[in-house]
């Protein structure tokens, strides 16, 4: 197994990868004015600005759902026990030894074993934890006209915030973990060029070649 620069992110996979970012942080600045942590802007346009762009976010996440579905990427998220705990020791320990990742990415399995399970985590609870109490928050008309009406929507909307604390969390970890390593630079640049580093055995790495996948590593 050799180490190359291979063309892993496609355009649609960065795309979606920071348009998904600015729109968790305009709903982040946004969810904020309305739980009243800060005073920034009219109240009215908040609430304007976090359903749209909520909205269009869902959106974006359907068709990111359908293409992860249709080339197979959803495999990449799924948890595995192998390795967990050296990746685990690593982080909370090895990482400030000095010592080199125990996790090697190869084209199939990019991601190690607790980003796969992080990612899991985020993919199959807290995100349709914050769609579903989200949707449900914004029809209330629709649905509330009851008794247990506003008992219901104080518990969405506990819900819904609890789950973007969440959320909010699992972003600072991750750009905490993106300055760690070979550093914050090295992280970042495989979604902005598509290319990554992983390990590649001579088959496939004549394969890539031939689909003009791969670039030097000292690029």
């Amino acid at each position: 197994m050799a180490e190359r620069y291979v063309k892993v992110y496609t355009r649609f996979n960065r795309v979606w990868h920071w348009s998904q970012m600015v729109s968790i942080m305009l709903l982040f600045f946004t969810g904020a004015r309305l739980l009243g942590l800060h005073q920034i802007g009219p109240f009215g346009l908040a609430v304007t600005v976090h359903t749209v762009v909520a909205l269009a976010l869902l959106l974006l996440w359907a068709f990111a759902t359908f293409w992860l579905f249709t080339t197979e990427g959803w495999k990449q998220f799924i948890p595995r026990i192998a390795g967990f705990a050296k990746v685990a020791r690593f982080y909370a320990y090895g990482v400030f030894k000095g010592e080199e990742h125990p996790y090697h990415k190869t084209y199939e399995r990019r991601h190690n074993p607790l980003q796969a399970a992080a990612y899991f985590a985020l993919k199959m609870a807290l995100f349709p934890a914050i769609w579903i109490s989200g949707l449900l928050y914004l029809t209330y008309g629709v649905w509330g006209a009851n008794d247990l009406g506003s008992a219901m929507l104080t518990l969405i909307a506990n819900i819904h915030v609890l789950a973007a604390f969440a959320i909010a969390s699992f972003v600072v970890v991750h750009i905490y973990l993106l300055t760690i390593g070979h550093g914050f630079r090295e992280h970042v640049r495989p979604m902005i060029t598509g290319y990554d580093k992983i390990d590649l055995c001579p088959e496939g790495e004549a394969y890539f070649a031939k689909q003009g996948k791969l670039k030097p590593l000292e690029d």
